[in-house]
């Protein structure tokens, strides 16, 4: 018989509204009600959150690593599984683990770690996002010049055997490396095409939008500019409305000021949404790692290559939701939706995830009246307790 679990006692925002001294209810891994504890079904097994507040848990599309795993580097089951428990110490309660461009073999064990990460129902585990190799040497940031190329036959043949195997498929791409009739294919193939990495006009992303590329990855990193005739992708993401974006908190990649000016003027329905970038050192004391033999060296909250180039971010999810509270002084209920709602509806799980509402996957965070992380829940089952 499937017990009802009651959070009790606590400050609940459900996505859109709060719920004061109420109590969450879960039963069989989903939301069943948010109610006040004098509606509490009889029998519920009762757990007192103490005047905490419960917010929905954050989704990330862009993580490379984590806990001192590179899913470059380990294309495992249990490599997933780590980079996956990493981030729930943070509040990440569903991702992408992120290919960065690299060998068509590499490609090839990734996607098999994926396909056996959903069989082992890893908790956290979404499905995969393969940024690159298809993308442009002009604009390739940290992403190894030799390994990037062209899309093949054979390599949209591959990808389109595995388009409705996961929950959620991201792939990040260039218009340089790829034609409008293979992004279409992808589109109907069961990805989330994303446009990063390119020297792109303004045009050329609109003409790929209407294609289907849905969204854009970590918006102003690595891709055309926004100029005064020439508005490029940064342009286009932010003029398009059928295009979301995904984009780095941290105040590294992009100026507080920009994150401001791009989310004031970003065309809707499609919406900026936090993503990490993350790199294998979230979550521990490492000074560097490698990447494709090059060294990454951490220091001051940064990941750069020798030559001062960004190499992914070292920031958390939580870190980031709190950076554009408190930083960019967005409403705190905005931010979180930044990192639940509208990442969920960018890859089109927006009816089961990012909410905290009747039916939902009960995926989320408790955090202290500070914003300070107590527990993370995934499926209604406490997988991280600060």
């Amino acid at each position: 018989m499937i017990m009802v679990k009651a959070l009790t006692n606590a400050r609940i925002f459900d996505g859109f509204d709060w719920h004061e001294n109420s109590a969450l209810l879960i039963e069989d891994g989903k939301v069943v009600g948010i109610v006040a504890k004098i509606e509490l079904p009889s029998g519920a097994t009762q757990i007192d959150a103490d005047g905490a507040t419960i917010v929905p848990g954050f989704i990330d599309l862009q993580v490379n690593g984590g806990g001192g795993v590179m899913l470059n580097d380990d294309q495992s089951v249990e490599g997933i599984r780590h980079i996956c428990a990493a981030h729930a110490k943070f509040g990440t309660t569903a991702l992408l683990p992120t290919l960065i461009t690299d060998t068509r073999e590499i490609t090839a064990a990734t996607i098999k770690a994926g396909l056996e990460a959903k069989s082992a129902k890893i908790p956290g585990f979404l499905g995969l996002h393969l940024e690159g190799p298809h993308l442009s040497v002009a604009r390739k940031g940290t992403h190894h010049p030799g390994l990037i190329r062209s899309m093949e036959d054979i390599d949209l043949e591959r990808l389109l055997a595995i388009g409705h195997s996961f929950e959620a498929l991201m792939i990040t791409i260039a218009p340089e490396n790829t034609t409008l009739e293979q992004v279409t294919a992808l589109a109907d193939g069961g990805f989330t095409v994303s446009l990063g990495h390119t020297n792109a006009s303004y045009e050329t992303a609109k003409n790929y939008a209407e294609a289907g590329a849905r969204t854009v990855t970590h918006l102003f990193n690595a891709m055309s500019p926004l100029e005064n005739r020439t508005p490029g992708l940064v342009g286009a993401a932010l003029d398009l409305g059928s295009l979301s974006t995904g984009i780095i908190a941290d105040g590294f990649h992009v100026h507080p000021a920009s994150m401001g000016i791009a989310l004031r003027a970003k065309q809707g329905p499609g919406r900026i949404f936090i993503v990490t970038d993350a790199m294998s050192t979230i979550g521990t004391d490492m000074t560097g790692l490698t990447l494709n033999d090059r060294q990454i060296y951490r220091k001051d909250g940064r990941l750069t290559l020798a030559d001062g180039t960004l190499a992914g971010a070292d920031i958390d999810m939580l870190s980031s939701v709190l950076f554009v509270h408190q930083t960019l002084g967005l409403d705190f209920e905005e931010a979180v939706r930044m990192a639940s709602l509208y990442p969920a509806q960018a890859v089109r799980i927006a009816d089961r995830k990012g909410r905290l509402q009747v039916g939902y996957d009960a995926d989320f965070v408790v955090l202290t009246e500070n914003y300070h992380m107590i527990s993370t829940w995934i499926g209604g089952n406490e997988v991280f307790s600060a």
